[in-house]
């Protein structure tokens, strides 16, 4: 289950492909009407992929889409939750100015939904080793100029990665974060001053690069598979090695 694709500068469909090309078959998800043409467009590209609506902020719609998933496919080895969402006005100026509803929107949309996708995968994971991704950014344990409130709710999504890790591993199942660099998608595009992030990141990386989508879907494969069967609870950074950088 792929949840997060909008067009092909997505993470999320990065992440499809790669895992299409190691022969998962996929269920890409859409949120309305304006989304849904791009989604099957995209998804005819992928062998034997379906397309469901799934707006994670309505119980119901997410309900039906697992219910879709479980008849087409009968259980469910991976789910890739690449989905975020705050208000274009929360990401400039002073954090304190957050609304209180925008940093609620931030959080349903951006951290909690994992909870409720994790929630509804599994019935259809258990007696499986499977695996649960999301995908989040360093702006969870720095600093990042005009992120605010989505660099919180990405820290609250990174602490949800080891509580269900906890949870689930118990029964199998593997939930572990990718910290993306900045890449040009659709959603930071609202992030004011963003050209300036990556300059700032291809002068002072290890690899004196910025990344590529395509890397951090070929780690989204890797940890979907048994060759990352030990491995949860983590958050995995591909980011050209900026993690590590100080001054």
């Amino acid at each position: 289950m792929i949840l997060g694709v909008a067009n092909k500068r997505s993470i999320a469909w990065a992440c499809a492909k790669s895992l299409s090309n190691q022969g998962m078959r996929l269920a890409l998800t859409y949120v309305g009407d304006r989304l849904e043409k791009s989604v099957r467009q995209l998804a005819e590209e992928l062998p034997g992929s379906i397309v469901l609506p799934c707006d994670v902020t309505r119980p119901d719609e997410m309900d039906a889409a697992f219910e879709g998933i479980g008849k087409e496919f009968g259980g469910l080895d991976f789910a890739l939750h690449g989905v975020a969402y705050a208000r274009r006005e929360e990401l400039e100026g002073n954090f304190f100015n957050t609304s209180r509803e925008g940093y609620m929107i931030a959080h349903e949309v951006s951290a909690y939904s994992l909870t409720a996708i994790a929630r509804r995968a599994l019935p259809l994971m258990e007696g499986r080793p499977a695996s649960i991704v999301t995908l989040s950014y360093l702006g969870s344990e720095r600093v990042i100029e005009n992120y605010n409130v989505m660099g919180i709710a990405k820290a609250a999504l990174e602490a949800s990665v080891r509580y269900l890790a906890h949870d689930l591993g118990p029964k199998g199942i593997r939930v572990n974060a990718i910290s993306a660099g900045p890449i040009r998608t659709l959603s930071a595009a609202g992030i004011h001053g963003f050209n300036a992030i990556l300059d700032h990141i291809a002068a002072r990386a290890p690899l004196r690069r910025n990344i590529t989508a395509e890397e951090v879907g070929d780690t989204c494969a890797f940890l979907a598979s048994d060759f990352a069967r030990g491995i949860t609870g983590t958050t995995m950074f591909v980011d050209a090695g900026y993690h590590i950088m100080g001054v």
